[in-house]
């Protein structure tokens, strides 16, 4: 089995050189940096949650307390004492702290889980801001192109005018703001 080392150089070069791939690998590592972040704490608690959130721990539930009650009642029946008589005060108690844990893990989750979409969610906005600058340059660069060019019209445009201004995140925010006031106002 020999292989052309050139051709298999090649095709290292053309995956290097693929915008998506490097996408694709940028979002990987990004992804494995965060979760490195993670505590084994954390990661218990997450993977407690997720085997919570699933449909076999709803079924383990409904089985244990319907045992717990048939249990208790058959005691009861065959004139046994019962480890927890109606109305089940001790499955009450058992089911209410599992409620609590349980919505405390969900809400840890929930917290880092809102850490990473904030984080996100900066870098889209960082990334967004960099793409209108560039654009706006590009949009620059080009009408200064198409006036200079003696085949074009001389002439401004005022539509690539007002493309090549940059966005203010501050003026989007106050008018993105301003405009929610207004609609709640008109409901």
């Amino acid at each position: 089995m020999s292989q052309n080392p050139g051709k298999q150089q090649t095709q290292e070069d053309s995956n290097d050189a693929d915008p998506i791939n490097e996408n694709i690998q940028t979002i990987v590592e990004l992804h494995r940096r965060a979760e490195n972040e993670v505590s084994k704490q954390q990661r218990t608690i997450e993977d407690i949650t997720d085997f919570l959130g699933r449909p076999i721990f709803l079924f383990i539930i409904l089985v244990f307390v319907s045992l717990w009650i048939i249990i208790n009642t058959l005691l009861i029946k065959f004139g046994l004492s019962s480890f927890d008589p109606t109305p089940f005060i001790w499955l009450q108690g058992i089911l209410s702290l599992g409620a609590l844990l349980q919505a405390t893990m969900i809400l840890m989750t929930q917290n880092r889980e809102d850490v990473i979409t904030e984080r996100r969610t900066q870098l889209d906005l960082q990334v967004s801001l960099i793409i209108d600058q560039k654009m706006s340059k590009l949009l620059t660069m080009v009408d200064q192109l198409r006036q200079v060019h003696p085949d074009l019209e001389k002439g401004t445009d005022p539509e690539i005018e007002a493309l090549k201004k940059t966005v203010d995140p501050h003026e989007s925010m106050k008018a993105l703001n301003q405009s929610f006031e207004e609609a709640e106002r008109r409901s």
